[in-house]
C-alpha cells in the first residue's frame, strides 16, 4: 500500500476474498444451510456481500447525482431485500460465487477510479439513514462497504466452523494451495464413512 486508495482497495479486496474461502468445498445443500441459531447460511451472506456492493456502488458511480428512484411498489423492494439474505432453492453456490466475482470487480475497479472526495447523496428514503446528513464522500462509502464485508465475513465464519468445523487459516490455505508445517495444513474435504456390511 503505498497511498491511501491503494490502501482502500486492498483492504476491499482483501475482504471480498474472505467470502471465497468460507465457502471452499461446501455443497450447495451445506452452502444454504443454518446450523446455528441465526438465520444466515454461507449461501445467503456470500449473495448478501454481492447485493452490498451493487446497492452502494451503484450511489457511487452516480455521484454527484443519486443513482434512478426505485419504481415498485414498496412491498415488492421489501420481499427482493429479504431474499438478498437467503440462498433459495433454486441458486446454486457457484452462481451466488459467480455474482459475487462480478461485483468485486465492479467495486475495485470504482476504488480505482472514482474521486474520492465526491458526495454521495443520502437517500432519505431509507428510514435507517440519517435524515441530518445531505451526502458521504465516496471515500466513506468504500469504507462503509469495507465494514460490512468485514463484518459479515465474521458471521461467515462461525457459520463454517459450525458446519464442519472448518476454519479461515485451513480454509485459505486449501483455496490457495499453502500450508505453513506445524501450524496450518489445507482443508481437505472429510471422507465420507461407509457402514460395514
Amino acid at each position: 500500500m503505498t497511498d491511501e486508495r491503494s490502501a482502500l482497495r486492498e483492504y476491499l479486496a482483501f475482504h471480498q476474498s474472505a467470502f471465497f474461502a468460507v465457502a471452499y468445498g461446501l455443497t450447495d445443500e451445506q452452502a444454504r444451510s443454518c446450523p446455528t441459531v441465526s438465520a444466515l447460511s454461507i449461501g445467503g451472506l456470500v449473495k448478501h456481500a454481492a447485493g452490498v456492493q451493487r446497492s452502494w456502488m451503484a450511489r457511487v458511480a452516480a455521484a454527484p447525482d443519486a443513482p434512478p428512484r426505485e419504481t415498485r411498489p414498496f412491498d415488492e423492494i421489501a420481499k427482493d431485500f429479504a431474499d438478498q439474505h437467503v440462498m433459495r432453492p433454486d441458486e446454486t453456490l457457484d452462481g451466488l460465487l459467480g455474482a459475487l466475482q462480478a461485483e468485486n470487480a465492479k467495486s475495485l475497479h470504482l476504488v480505482d477510479t472514482a474521486d474520492l472526495d465526491e458526495q454521495v447523496p443520502v437517500p432519505h428514503d431509507i428510514p435507517w439513514f440519517p435524515k441530518n446528513l445531505d451526502a458521504w464522500s465516496v471515500r466513506w462509502v468504500i469504507l462503509h462497504v469495507i465494514n460490512e464485508l468485514g463484518r459479515h465475513a465474521g458471521h461467515a465464519d462461525i457459520i463454517r466452523e459450525s458446519i464442519d468445523g472448518a476454519t479461515m487459516y485451513e480454509l485459505l490455505a486449501g483455496l490457495e494451495g499453502w500450508a505453513i508445517d506445524g501450524w496450518v495444513q489445507p482443508w481437505k474435504k472429510p471422507r465420507e464413512k461407509h457402514a460395514d456390511p
